[in-house]
């Protein structure tokens, strides 16, 4: 007899810092242990790719493949590198990835989204992970671009937004968001060792349910990066 599929799926959002840990030291394996802690399905993340010189993936892929469940959305748009901007999105290994693409956004500093489409325990889902500007105005502006994103697409899927807003208030480009998307209530992420700001979100189109929601604390995620990844269990409906 065939395992019934589950009723929802795992999703987080953890912005890695390419690796560098609140020590300033670069150790790729403390991401991968803190990601196999975390135990979700499908997980955006941020500054996923070093900022200079060739651009590399700040995670080895040979490392991903053997010490986690996961394999990368292959965008493949910089040779070695994992995502666009520094955004890239990890998935089991048993998912499908029906669709990707990179989303352009309008930018005062280098930055940018990525779209997934994932088949996963017989549910199909939408994800796309960001990481906004540190100008309000331009978090604005590219905050509206992703909703048209969303909007635009074709067919209707239920979809998950993930990603670091670098939004310190209440308003913002958060204002935007909540016009069209539900937050999960996630708790504070930013800074690791005292984490007082929501500056990572997740939000979801409003077929989704948010089942149960949190912030992943553990010794090891308070060293790995300055923030702590953020995730949410969804379902549909």
């Amino acid at each position: 007899m065939s395992a019934a599929p589950k009723t929802s799926i795992k999703v987080a959002s953890y912005n890695i810092r390419k690796a560098i840990g609140t020590d300033r030291q670069r150790r790729p394996e403390r991401i991968l242990s803190v990601l196999n802690e975390l135990g979700a399905d499908i997980v955006c993340l941020q500054e996923a790719d070093r900022r200079l010189g060739a651009r590399q993936s700040a995670l080895p892929f040979e490392a991903i493949a053997r010490e986690t469940p996961y394999k990368a959305v292959p965008y493949e748009i910089r040779p070695g590198g994992m995502g666009w901007h520094g955004n890239a999105v990890l998935v089991r290994r048993d998912a499908d990835i029906l669709d990707h693409r990179p989303l352009t956004l309008p930018v005062l500093e280098p930055r940018g989204a990525v779209m997934a489409e994932i088949a996963l325990h017989g549910q199909r889902l939408r994800v796309i992970g960001m990481h906004l500007d540190l100008s309000g105005l331009y978090r604005r502006r590219q905050a509206r671009a992703v909703i048209e994103h969303v909007k635009a697409c074709g067919d209707h899927i239920p979809t998950v937004l993930m990603g670091d807003l670098n939004e310190w208030s209440s308003g913002g480009c958060l204002r935007d968001f909540m016009s069209h998307f539900h937050f999960a209530p996630t708790g504070p992420s930013y800074h690791a060792s005292r984490p007082i700001a929501r500056l990572d979100r997740i939000m979801t189109t409003h077929d989704l349910a948010v089942l149960d929601a949190g912030t992943h604390h553990s010794p090891l995620a308070k060293r790995a990066s300055d923030h702590l990844p953020i995730w949410a269990a969804v379902g549909l409906r």
